[in-house]
């Protein structure tokens, strides 16, 4: 009965972040234009050169997805602390954790249709064929966006009670994100190539190795850093 309950406060707290979100929609708006934007100035700055633009599709694909990440998740918990609810919602009876499943589900369905935007603005202006290997690359994006949403919510839950919380965020974020970054990104690039080297595998089994290890770290320690 107490995961029941734990469970449905979790769905709450998503429903709610979901639904804030749907009838504002100026965060994901001012979020998506970052991340095509950022796409954009890659493409301009690799130039005319095809092959190079390709080559670097994978590396602005998640570096966009990154930054304009930040910005949600440093929204995360702004409603709460601006209306003086985070308090009352610390003392409601049952485990905090459910706060923080909550918090994740909200922002991995926000981070997804930000890839969804960022995967289609990226194969017309990259020039990128739909690779054969499309479903194994839709699984690097959803691993991928699991580790970034994963150290984002637990970070900005860190940084949400600083006054400095927009630029203390990415300071604690951007050193922890940089294996899944990597693993990712080496994977994307492996799979739009052919994996002709077979080294996609290797990163995809990385990258769910350490989604594995930051999803149960986070979980267990959401609980003290919420505490501020």
């Amino acid at each position: 009965m107490a995961f029941a309950d734990e469970w449905a406060r979790a769905r709450a707290i998503a429903w709610k972040d979901l639904t804030t979100e749907l009838r504002s929609k100026a965060g994901f708006n001012s979020v998506a234009a970052l991340a095509v934007t950022i796409l954009l100035l890659f493409g301009f700055a690799l130039g005319p050169d095809s092959a190079a633009v390709r080559a670097a599709a994978p590396g602005a694909l998640w570096l966009s997805a990154l930054f304009a990440g930040v910005l949600a998740f440093n929204r995360s918990y702004q409603v709460e602390l601006d209306g003086g609810a985070l308090e009352p919602l610390l003392m409601y009876p049952g485990s905090r954790r459910s706060i923080f499943v909550g918090k994740l589900m909200a922002n991995f369905a926000f981070v997804l249709l930000l890839m969804t935007i960022v995967i289609v603005v990226s194969l017309v202006l990259f020039q990128v064929e739909v690779p054969s290997a499309w479903a194994r690359i839709l699984g690097v994006v959803l691993l991928g966006s699991i580790g970034l949403v994963t150290l984002g919510t637990f970070y900005a839950a860190m940084a949400s009670r600083s006054r400095a919380r927009e630029v203390l965020l990415p300071l604690l974020l951007f050193p922890m994100l940089v294996p899944v970054l990597l693993a990712a990104m080496q994977a994307t690039k492996a799979l739009i190539g052919g994996d002709l080297l077979h080294e996609a595998g290797a990163w995809i089994s990385l990258l769910a190795a350490f989604d594995v290890i930051f999803l149960m770290a986070t979980f267990l320690a959401f609980e003290y850093v919420i505490e501020g």
